[in-house]
């Protein structure tokens, strides 16, 4: 099963074009959606969910019309949006249980099969009677996945998952969502590069709403290699330095602007050649395809 996008696009009322003619395919396996906040992957994340109307184009699910038969897409689907809520004052397990049934898993004994092996899968068995509220955020996603699985989804959508978290939540969730890309599509949308690099063996540059850049992130990286230099000026050059050079990114190391330029060339004048990082790749296109 894939999921093919065609000629996409949404435009707000406010003439904000979130969408411009997207056109992807996305295979089994770990799909990666980078950009930045504002790019348009959670409209296009809330359009392939049936949450959201496109104004244009065409969205398959294997033989499924996901813009026309929403219930049959819904069927398949898992989904944890950047926001959603729990309540506080009611366990996990309890919560899964109510959960599993509204998803019509009605036979009491499948049920807690299902939920039990949740809990088990997101390592959350041990904490099952614990309320909600007093989860870390870590944990809150945690359960957002296990209530994202309940109808073991041929499709999951995850928006921004991992911020906010801290690194040992990070990795947990790295080795979850590896795991389940095993045997699913999973769309891991997010403007954090290094999820993409950790996880996903396919991906696209999405800015201002158009694809800016796809393809798998080892070859994206080797596409570039041998064309970025670094380095360290003073804060004042940084105007000059962008009038010279396409610089694709400026960051402080000990206290000194650090920039990246993009040269098919060697550019002399103190830079010296970097491997090229996806970051890298992401910076070319974010800051020089406006």
């Amino acid at each position: 099963m894939e999921l093919t996008i065609n000629n996409l696009s949404k435009t707000y009322r406010n003439d904000v074009k979130a969408l411009q003619d997207v056109t992807l395919n996305i295979p089994k396996g770990m799909f990666g959606l980078l950009g930045p906040n504002g790019a348009g992957k959670s409209t296009l994340m809330r359009i392939i969910s049936t949450l959201q109307e496109a104004d244009t184009g065409t969205i398959t699910l294997g033989n499924i019309d996901v813009l026309k038969q929403k219930n049959e897409v819904r069927k398949i689907l898992g989904y944890l949006p950047q926001q959603f809520g729990t309540y506080p004052k009611i366990s996990a397990y309890a919560l899964l249980n109510h959960l599993a049934f509204l998803k019509g898993i009605t036979n009491k004994n499948q049920r807690k099969e299902v939920v039990k092996g949740l809990l088990h899968k997101t390592n959350l068995y041990d904490v099952r009677k614990q309320n909600l509220g007093g989860y870390s955020g870590g944990m809150k996603q945690r359960f957002g996945i296990a209530q994202a699985l309940l109808n073991n989804p041929k499709l999951l959508i995850v928006d921004e998952p991992t911020a906010g978290l801290d690194p040992a939540e990070r990795n947990r969730f790295y080795n979850l969502l590896s795991e389940i890309g095993e045997n699913t599509i999973v769309i891991l949308s997010t403007h954090i590069v290094d999820d993409v690099k950790e996880l996903c063996t396919n991906m696209a540059i999405i800015n201002k709403g158009k694809v800016v850049l796809k393809g798998n992130p080892l070859d994206l990286i080797n596409s570039t290699e041998g064309k970025v230099y670094q380095k360290t000026i003073h804060k004042n050059e940084l105007d000059t330095y962008k009038k010279e050079y396409e610089v694709i990114n400026e960051k402080l190391f000990l206290g000194k602007p650090t920039i990246s330029i993009l040269s098919n060339h060697h550019p002399k004048n103190g830079f010296i050649p970097i491997n090229t990082r996806l970051e890298d790749v992401y910076f070319s296109q974010i800051n020089n395809k406006n």
